[in-house]
C-alpha cells in the first residue's frame, strides 16, 4: 500500500497552476488541456480564463491548504484547492460536480454517517461499521480498515466490499508496503485519491528553472510511484483512495478504498472523508480509553481480594503459599514464581528452580523501578528457548526487600498463524541496476508464529507493578506489628531510627531548598540593575533553577527517591511557569499531561526541556504578546511523546532563537535518548519529541 511523490507531475484528470506569490505571475502549469498550460505561462493571473481565478479570495491561502471555491473556464465547472509551496503560490482545479454544493441534506447525510459509527458496540463493531460508512460515502467497491502494529506491519480489522472483489480482513500486510518515510506525508495529507492507475500522467512545465520539482506534499492531484501503480494493477485494482486516521497526532492507520475501475471523489467528498476519518480516530481513542479503564477498575478489586489473603507471615513461602493462584489469577498468568535470595515459591507452570533463578539474575535489576514485559522470552534471552513452552510471556517485578525478591508471573507459548496478503518472507534479489518492483502476490500466506505468549495489557504491567508497592507495605506493616508484639525496646529504638531517619530528610531537604533559594536570592539581586538582556538571561536561570526545586520538593513530598510521575511534576511546574509571566498568559497555555513514572534524573531533563521550549515559545511565537499555546504529555508506546504547538508567527520549519536555551534544548533532547521534530501548526509550529522513559 506504499505510495510516494512522483517528482513534476500530477495526474491528468485535473490542472495545476503555478504562481509567482509576490507577482501572481504563473510560471509553472500542467495538464492534458494544452489550453491551459501552455498559453497561460508566463501570464498574469487576472489576463487568463477572463480572470475567473483572480476573483477567488486568494488572500484567505494561509499555511495550510485552502478551499477557494468554485470557478467556470471556457464553460467547464473546476472546485479550486490552494497552498502555498516555498515561494509559490499552486493552485490546483478538479473537475467540478453538482454534489460539491454542501447543502443542507448532504449534511444531515454526513451526520447520520457519523452516528452509524458512534453507535458501534466494541472496536470490532466499529471498524466493521466504519468500512461500510465509507463504502457507502464513496461508492469504492472495497474499503479497509488498515491498522499499524507494534512492528510498523500493518492488519486489516475492518473491511465493507462488493462481491466482486477479494476480501482481505484479518490478513497482514509487511511494514516495507508502507515504509516509514512515507508515514509523515500521510500525517501531514488526510485524504489521496488516485483516479486511474493506467492514467497517462502530465509533466509539469514552466518559464522557470527547476519548478518541475515543485514540493507537492499537499497537493490533491499529484502524481505517485510506478512501482506503487503496478502494485495495485497486481491486486487487480484500476482506483484507489486513502484517508489517514491519526490518533494524538501519530498515523494509527488508514481508511484504504479499492476499486476495479476508474474512480473519482469529487472535492466536498474528499473534505467529508477527511471530516469523517477525524470523527473515526476520537470514537477510536474513546473506546480504547474506555477500556483500559474498566480493566483497571477489574484489576484494582483483584487486588484488593489478594491482599485480603495475607497473613501475619514473615518467611516467603509461607507469604505466598495462600496467594499464589490468586496471583497468577490477577493477571491471568499460566504461573508464578517468587525468588528471594536461596528461598524459592513456585505456583502453576513454570520453569525449573535453576532456569527460575538465572532468569530472576537476568531481570533483577531491569524490574526495579517499574516491572519488566515481553511476550517474546526467547528474543531478550535466548537461553529461555528451551522452556518457551511453558514461558515464552514473563512480567516481573522486583520488591526491594533486604534481599530483593523478584516475583515472576509466565505465560505458555500460543501458537499464533497469522495470514498474510502474500508471502512476506519473499523478497526481491538486489541486483546492481535493477528496477524495484512491487509484490506480484497477494494470495493468502500462512505464517506459523512459535515462542511468543499472548501479550501483557499497560493495564496488567501497572497491576504488577502497584501490587508488588503494595505487597511491601503490607508485608513491612505486618513484620512491625509482630515485632510490636514480640519485642516494644526494638519498635521503640525502630521509631527513633524513622524520626533519625526523617529528621534527616527534612533537614537535607530544607538545606537543598535553602541553597537553591539563595542562589535564586542571588540570581535576583543580580537583575536588578542590570541590562535589560542581562535581566532576560537571570531570568531564564532563575526558571530552570525553579524546575529543579521543584524535582527536589516533589521527590520529598512523594517519600520516594527514584521515581516522579511526570503529569503531578509537570502540571507543578507549568503552574510556577505561568506565575512568573504576564497575568495574560495564564488562560493561555493549556496543558494535558499523561500519568507516566520516570527516574528522577530523566524527570529533572523533561522538566528543564518543557521549560526551555515553553519559554522559547512565549519569547517568539507571538512576538511578545499572549497567544494560545498547547502543552501535552502523551503515552507513546514503551516511550513518552512531549508536544507543544501555537498558532504563532510560524516559520521555514526551524524554531526562533539559537542561543544558549536552543542549543540546551538540543542537548536534554539528546540526553534523554530521543527525537526532536519541528512542524508547521497550521499558522504556528508544533515542536513534538518522543524518548524512551529509561
Amino acid at each position: 500500500m506504499s505510495r510516494f511523490i512522483f517528482p513534476g507531475s500530477i495526474q491528468p484528470h485535473g490542472h495545476l497552476l503555478i504562481l509567482d506569490r509576490d507577482s501572481l505571475k504563473v510560471v509553472g502549469a500542467a495538464g492534458k488541456d494544452v489550453r491551459l498550460v501552455n498559453d497561460v505561462i508566463g501570464n498574469d493571473l487576472a489576463d487568463i480564463f477572463e480572470g475567473a481565478l483572480s476573483r477567488l479570495p486568494l488572500e484567505t491561502v494561509q499555511d495550510g491548504p485552502c478551499v477557494l471555491g468554485p470557478a467556470t473556464i471556457a464553460g467547464v465547472s473546476w472546485e479550486v484547492f490552494a497552498y502555498h509551496s516555498g515561494a509559490s503560490l499552486v493552485l490546483e482545479l478538479l473537475p467540478g460536480a453538482p454534489d460539491q454544493v454542501v447543502h443542507a441534506r448532504f449534511l444531515g447525510h454526513m451526520q447520520n454517517l457519523d452516528n452509524e459509527i458512534e453507535q458501534s458496540s466494541s472496536l470490532t463493531d466499529l471498524f466493521r461499521n466504519a468500512a461500510r460508512v465509507f463504502q457507502e460515502l464513496t461508492g469504492y467497491a472495497r474499503v479497509m480498515i488498515y491498522r499499524f502494529i507494534d512492528d510498523e506491519a500493518g492488519a486489516v480489522v475492518g473491511e465493507s466490499r462488493s462481491e466482486e472483489m477479494p476480501g482481505f480482513m484479518n490478513h497482514h500486510f509487511p511494514a516495507s508496503d508502507i515504509p516509514r518515510q512515507a508515514r509523515a506525508l500521510y500525517v501531514r495529507n488526510r485524504v489521496r485519491v488516485i483516479v486511474d492507475v493506467n492514467a497517462q500522467v502530465q509533466r509539469i512545465t514552466g518559464s522557470v528553472a527547476g519548478i518541475e520539482s515543485i514540493d507537492l506534499s499537499d497537493s490533491m492531484l499529484r502524481s505517485v510511484s510506478p512501482v506503487h501503480l503496478r502494485y495495485l494493477r497486481n491486486m487487480g485494482v484500476q482506483s484507489s483512495a486513502s484517508m489517514s486516521i491519526v490518533k494524538d497526532g501519530a498515523l494509527w492507520g488508514l481508511v484504504a478504498c479499492h476499486h476495479p475501475v476508474p474512480h473519482d471523489l469529487s472535492l466536498s467528498t474528499r473534505l467529508a472523508c477527511h471530516s469523517l476519518a477525524d470523527s473515526l480516530a476520537r470514537h477510536i481513542r474513546l473506546r480504547e480509553e474506555t477500556l483500559l479503564y474498566r480493566e483497571r477498575v477489574r484489576l484494582r478489586a483483584h487486588e484488593d481480594t489478594v491482599l485480603s489473603r495475607l497473613g501475619p507471615v514473615e518467611q516467603l513461602n509461607s507469604f505466598f503459599a495462600q496467594t499464589g493462584k490468586a496471583l497468577a489469577e490477577l493477571v491471568s498468568a499460566d504461573g508464578f514464581a517468587a525468588v528471594q535470595g536461596r528461598e524459592l515459591f513456585t505456583f502453576g507452570s513454570c520453569p525449573n528452580p535453576p532456569e527460575l533463578r538465572a532468569l530472576a539474575e537476568h531481570v533483577c535489576h531491569r524490574a526495579v523501578s517499574k516491572p519488566f514485559a515481553t511476550s517474546q522470552l526467547s528474543h531478550d534471552l535466548p537461553a529461555a528457548e528451551v522452556y518457551r513452552g511453558i514461558a515464552s510471556g514473563v512480567l516481573a517485578a522486583t520488591m526491594c526487600t533486604e534481599v530483593p525478591t523478584i516475583l515472576m508471573w509466565f505465560r505458555a507459548e500460543k501458537l499464533q498463524t497469522v495470514t498474510w496478503a502474500g508471502n512476506p518472507h519473499k523478497d526481491v534479489p538486489a541486483t546492481a541496476g535493477a528496477v524495484l518492483e512491487p509484490r506480484a502476490s497477494f494470495e493468502a500466506w500462512s505464517d506459523e508464529v512459535r515462542g511468543k505468549s499472548k501479550p501483557w495489557t499497560a493495564a496488567e504491567v501497572e497491576a504488577a507493578g502497584r501490587l508488588v508497592r503494595l505487597l511491601l507495605e503490607a508485608r513491612n506493616t505486618r513484620r512491625i506489628r509482630r515485632l510490636n508484639n514480640e519485642l516494644s525496646i526494638t519498635l521503640t529504638e525502630n521509631e527513633k531510627l524513622i524520626q533519625q531517619k526523617e529528621f534527616l530528610l527534612r533537614e537535607v531537604n530544607h538545606r537543598v531548598q535553602n541553597s537553591l533559594s539563595l542562589v535564586a536570592s542571588f540570581l535576583r539581586m543580580q537583575s536588578k540593575d542590570a541590562e535589560p538582556h542581562v535581566q532576560a538571561q537571570l531570568q531564564e536561570a532563575l526558571s530552570r533553577l525553579s524546575a529543579v526545586s521543584l524535582v527536589n520538593r516533589r521527590l520529598y513530598q512523594d517519600n520516594s527517591a527514584e521515581i516522579v510521575d511526570l503529569s503531578i511534576y509537570l502540571g507543578e511546574l507549568s503552574t510556577d511557569m505561568k506565575s512568573a509571566l504576564d497575568p495574560a498568559w495564564s488562560s493561555c497555555i493549556q496543558t494535558d499531561f499523561a500519568p507516566i513514572l520516570v527516574s528522577a534524573d530523566r524527570a529533572i531533563s523533561i522538566g528543564l526541556l518543557t521549560n526551555e521550549i515553553v519559554a522559547n515559545t512565549v519569547k517568539y511565537a507571538y512576538q511578545g504578546q499572549p497567544g494560545p499555546i498547547s502543552v501535552s504529555l502523551q503515552q507513546a508506546r514503551s516511550g513518552l511523546r512531549l508536544a507543544v504547538s501555537d498558532n504563532g508567527v510560524g516559520s521555514d520549519g526551524t524554531v526562533k532563537g539559537t542561543g544558549f536555551g536552543m542549543r540546551m534544548v538540543r542537548g536534554l533532547v539528546d540526553q534523554l535518548g530521543g527525537q526532536m521534530e519541528i512542524e508547521n501548526n497550521a499558522r504556528g509550529l508544533r515542536l513534538v519529541v518522543t524518548a524512551p522513559t529509561e
